[in-house]
């Protein structure tokens, strides 16, 4: 079986880790697969939303600790080997935000460390209900450190300080109010819900949702003033959009549009 199944229904890609007995964790084969895929979705126009999950009892339960250990064997104590496996780890986590298609993380069980990371990198999540999230390394003498990136950047600093330091997990309605995940459902429909927000977002134009994603992401670090000096002309180099010309149309005459891609 593959380390990392796809099935594509209409235009959402449905990516499943596939390694239960490892609680589906970034070992290097699986940052291997997952960059891989994303690599080729990058480029894929006729995917339009992607949504990830895990099969087995755990969406990801972070690094591959006996790969890590292992590691530590060569002379300089694992530091080069640490070194890549963190910078792989980093580049396959922000490959989700370069995407021009959201994400949406379809989340149970566990995730946690560098699972709770790869939550926190998609653009979206729903989990079921029980799910448990934690950047638990602390526990083991190892800060989470480049989880913490990710999660810094979804969840109020004292809330993201506290689980970093205390290593205790936080159940799936916490994570909610915290703004980790956007929905819980009841574990028998997750993949629905999963489903259902991925065909949302696929029904909407492909371009303008690539060109919204990016600026998204990119206002979120200018002042207010940058931000709207370029959330301006990305509005600009939208309306010249042939489709969205379409679509204002169809708004106006009350039908659906007719998009060309």
């Amino acid at each position: 079986m593959p380390l990392l199944e796809r099935h594509d229904t209409g235009a959402v890609a449905h990516l499943r880790m596939n390694a239960p007995e490892k609680l589906n964790a970034l070992s290097d084969a699986m940052l291997a697969a997952l960059q891989s895929e994303f690599d080729a979705l990058a480029t894929d126009r006729s995917i339009r939303a992607i949504v990830l999950s895990g099969e087995g009892k755990a969406f990801c339960a972070g690094h591959d600790l006996k790969e890590m250990t292992a590691g530590r064997q060569a002379e300089d104590g694992g530091a080069a080997y640490f070194k890549d496996l963190f910078d792989r780890c980093a580049r396959m986590m922000m490959s989700i935000q370069n995407l021009p298609q959201p994400v949406i993380a379809q989340v149970h069980g566990i995730a946690t460390a560098a699972g709770c990371q790869l939550v926190a990198s998609c653009d979206m999540a729903v989990a079921a209900e029980g799910t448990r999230f934690g950047v638990n390394g602390v526990n083991i003498g190892l800060f989470c450190s480049t989880p913490m990136v990710a999660l810094t950047r979804n969840i109020p600093r004292k809330q993201a300080f506290e689980m970093l330091t205390t290593g205790q997990f936080i159940p799936a309605a916490r994570a909610e109010a915290l703004g980790l995940v956007n929905k819980v459902v009841p574990p028998e429909d997750l993949e629905q819900e999963a489903a259902a927000l991925a065909a949302m977002v696929a029904e909407k134009l492909g371009a303008a949702v690539k060109i919204g994603k990016q600026a998204f992401y990119a206002q979120i670090g200018m002042s207010t003033a940058e931000a709207y000096d370029y959330t301006g002309d990305v509005m600009v180099q939208n309306m010249l959009y042939r489709d969205t010309a379409e679509g204002i149309s169809a708004f106006l005459e009350k039908r659906h549009p007719e998009w060309s891609q």
